[in-house]
């Protein structure tokens, strides 16, 4: 049972982790002021997930 909450807990620190790199690429983006490359690699996101933020499209 404790694996099981450990796991949970993990996972949903990840996710947690994963939402805060994309508002940081978002804001990246909206100031207008870094190549696409920068973005992803302050971030920690791939290029196509930027692109794909760019886009408008959930990455």
């Amino acid at each position: 049972m404790c694996r099981i909450m450990e796991d949970m807990r993990n996972e949903s620190l990840k996710k947690g982790m994963r939402e805060g790199m994309k508002e940081t690429a978002l804001r990246m983006l909206a100031a207008g002021k870094y190549a696409l490359e920068e973005i992803a690699n302050i971030s920690g996101l791939s290029l196509e997930e930027v692109n794909q933020l760019k886009t408008g499209r959930n990455a």
